[in-house]
């Protein structure tokens, strides 16, 4: 599309690699070793160095138990390729680094990264904070205070009632009163960068997205063009998958119930049918999350941890409805595709080494995200986004309605004040947007936890009231949440009758036993 910009700079993978070879750097083990009859000190072996990277990073939220013993060793070549690391004869440069006995140890020097900048140049800052001060106003209309608003109309009850200045007012009102597509397109624009702020927990969107990256025409099209399961349907066919590679997908999703695939089987067709499908995505030109927004994906890795669960799912909602409607109905077929195959038990093997969950992600984590610059992360992030979006797909591509609630209430308030106030400049009651307003570190980290806090109090809150639950499941959830945040739990439950009154029920922690002294036995002995 014209006029879109241009993708952002790395920053938060440029970040997360000068984290990673920090933590590499202090915390691998070094000792001596001995090689062709020479002892070396301060120095570990390739396969020592895999041992210790693969349990980080399988432990590490940014990237999970996805991570594989491979990946682990391609990252370390690229520690090899930018002098993280070197051999023992201080060669590096390539990478040429086998999961094997050979000898590497780190340089005298730490090679960090610099962060990329992507902050928009000033002029366009200066334009947002101009259009951001126009957006909730609208148009042609003048400010006045409400005493000299009263004043006028005292006066205007003094002059003589005249029908043709009545019929001119009554056609200026009804013009006023017209909500343009241009402003509705803002409002929703302006909405979605507030929500997205607010469940990332940033002081500013700044280094993740630009306002001009988000094409409110796309997000209402994902938010109305949709089939009875939710999946975008477009009325251009030549931007949908191909037919056959439909009926591939089909063909895996429904295994063996494949009614759309009319021909024969034999040995090993399901391999060649997942290929093919495989063979499609990966010639794609671009990730289906598009290089354009890779930095926000990828800010939302610090989310997939268990206890922020619900917030990471309602980030990548907003977050998917940005796509464009190919790429969101694409991305939508696939992860259906690969969740139904992963729990399909009655799926034959895919691949001889490889289990079915790992082969789906393995194989299509490169086509969902990467970067358009090289990034050395590119796989690790790939991959635990991927996991992630297979485990939630259904929740993550529903269409969030209260988006949908808060344009059309923030137009309905419009439309009704400026019917009560002809003759002002009307502001809506929304949370203004700082798009590049600095704060101290100190005042990031206690918007940082305030944030947090009231995220997993909103949690709570919807644990209690889902009707869905079971009362042997909510409880079992409860108690799961007091344990992990026992203040916050205290805070909503002060006492046990609290929780009584929630079940209806006997308080679910129970009083104290009375203690009983227990009886004295007299010994058999003599």
């Amino acid at each position: 599309m014209e006029g879109r910009p241009v993708a952002p700079a790395p920053y938060r993978a440029t970040r997360l690699w000068n984290e990673i070879t920090k933590y590499f750097r202090a915390g691998m083990p070094l000792r001596k070793h001995r090689q062709h009859f020479k002892k070396h000190g301060r120095c570990f072996t390739a396969s020592e160095a895999v041992d210790w990277l693969h349990e980080v990073l399988r432990s590490n939220s940014n990237f999970g138990p996805e991570v594989t013993r491979q990946q682990t060793v391609q990252l370390l070549r690229k520690f090899l390729k930018n002098h993280v690391i070197e051999d023992i004869k201080g060669r590096w440069g390539s990478e040429n680094l086998e999961d094997n006995g050979a000898l590497y140890r780190f340089p005298s020097t730490s090679p960090v990264k610099p962060l990329p900048s992507s902050c928009p140049p000033k002029e366009n800052m200066e334009n947002f904070s101009r259009d951001k001060e126009r957006l909730f106003k609208l148009p042609h209309l003048s400010r006045t205070t409400s005493k000299r608003h009263e004043l006028l109309r005292s006066l205007e009850n003094l002059e003589k009632t005249n029908p043709s200045r009545m019929e001119e007012n009554k056609e200026d009102t009804l013009h006023r009163n017209e909500i343009s597509q241009e402003y509705v397109q803002e409002t929703w624009r302006n909405i979605i960068l507030i929500h997205l702020q607010t469940i990332l927990g940033l002081p500013s969107l700044e280094e993740v997205l630009q306002p001009r990256q988000i094409v409110p025409e796309y997000v209402m099209y994902n938010m109305t063009n949709t089939s009875k399961h939710g999946v975008v349907i477009l009325q251009d066919k030549s931007e949908d998958l191909p037919h056959w590679v439909l009926s591939a997908m089909k063909c895996l999703a429904y295994w063996p119930r494949n009614n759309d695939m009319s021909q024969p089987t034999y040995s090993g067709f399901e391999r060649d049918v997942f290929r093919t499908v495989a063979d499609y995505f990966l010639s794609l030109p671009e990730p289906l999350l598009t290089f354009e927004y890779y930095e926000l994906f990828v800010n939302i890795l610090d989310l997939l941890q268990p206890h922020l669960e619900r917030i990471a799912v309602e980030a990548l909602q907003i977050c998917c409805l940005l796509l464009p409607p190919p790429n969101r109905r694409k991305i939508q077929l696939l992860m259906r595709m690969i969740s139904r195959i992963s729990e399909n038990v009655d799926m034959p093997r895919l691949h001889d080494a490889m289990g079915t969950r790992s082969l789906m992600i393995q194989t299509f984590s490169r086509c969902v995200l990467c970067c358009a610059e090289e990034v050395d992360l590119d796989e690790l992030l790939s991959t635990r986004l991927v996991s992630f979006l297979m485990d939630h797909q259904q929740e993550i591509f529903k269409v969030p309605t209260y988006l949908q609630v808060a344009v059309r209430d923030h137009i309905e308030y419009m439309k009704m004040a400026q019917c009560k106030y002809p003759k002002d400049e009307i502001c809506a009651i929304l949370p203004t947007y700082s798009y590049c307003k600095q704060i101290t570190p100190q005042e990031f980290e206690e918007q940082k936890v305030s944030t947090s806090q009231a995220a997993v109090a909103e949690l709570l809150e919807n644990i209690i009231k889902d009707k869905n639950l079971s009362v042997k499941d909510k409880k079992k959830k409860l108690k799961q949440f007091q344990k992990e945040y026992p203040l916050i739990y205290q805070n909503r439950f002060p006492t046990t009758e609290n929780e009584a009154v929630l079940f209806e029920n006997k308080p679910t922690i129970k009083q104290p036993m009375l203690s009983l002294r227990k009886p004295r036995f007299r010994s058999l002995r003599y």
